[in-house]
């Protein structure tokens, strides 16, 4: 299996120029190409951004909704009760509770990739920021998953909607479709996410704002893009 993978990826490498920085369509292409594995690959995305988030004013952090999803189904847990609970079942969501649910999740139970409250949980949900916090799945209102709108943020975690945060480093990666779009699909959700991006340019921010963009898909290698277009 190594052998017939090695040969895989060293024909992937053959068909692109590590030193190129490539136009979006072309690049969407390549990769799209290249994801020839057996299982349906992540196309993804990492942009190196001019930013230091270790200070408050040059964090980047928010929510896009991709036009055409991400082809991954996304598990919702919520923390609601009565018929705010009734509305997010009714939604689509896969976990929902409230003392019941905390206690679930303060014991290891983590099944999901969205976790939404009501502001009237968020005393329950608090208890809970050691566990849910490293793993960027805190309820925030600024990302509006902590809303009484239960149902509109289980269908738009359902939709495509993504949360994105710059890393120590200034990095953010995301998964933006699968190998099985359209190349128009895919071009759609990458300029919908670098968009996203940059009017996420936080205030502090100084100099080259968006430094190096990569394209990837799961298995196969990165391409880099012509930033200087994505920028404008």
């Amino acid at each position: 299996m190594s052998e017939k993978y090695g040969k895989r990826l060293k024909k992937a490498f053959e068909s692109i120029d590590r030193e190129m920085f490539y136009e979006l369509p072309e690049a969407v292409g390549l990769v799209k190409n290249n994801a020839t594995a057996k299982f349906d690959e992540t196309i993804e995305i990492a942009l190196n951004l001019g930013i230091d988030p270790r200070h408050a004013d040059q964090m980047v952090r928010g929510v896009v909704s991709l036009p055409h999803g991400t082809g991954k189904a996304i598990r919702v847990a919520v923390f609601a009760k009565g018929d705010k609970a009734k509305e997010a079942e009714a939604a689509g969501a896969d976990l929902i509770g409230a003392e019941d649910l905390a206690e679930k999740i303060s014991k290891g139970e983590m099944n999901f990739e969205r976790c939404i409250a009501t502001p009237d949980m968020m005393a329950v949900v608090g208890r809970l920021g050691k566990v849910l916090g490293p793993r960027g799945l805190m309820p925030n209102p600024k990302l509006g998953t902590v809303t009484n709108d239960v149902a509109q943020a289980v269908k738009d975690a359902k939709g495509g909607q993504i949360e994105f945060r710059a890393e120590k480093t200034g990095i953010v990666h995301a998964g933006v479709g699968k190998a099985s779009f359209t190349k128009e699909a895919l071009n759609e959700n990458v300029s919908t996410f670098i968009s996203a991006i940059m009017k996420a340019k936080p205030s502090g921010a100084k100099g080259t704002y968006l430094k190096r963009v990569s394209l990837s898909s799961t298995m196969g290698p990165g391409l880099k893009l012509n930033t200087a277009i994505l920028a404008g």
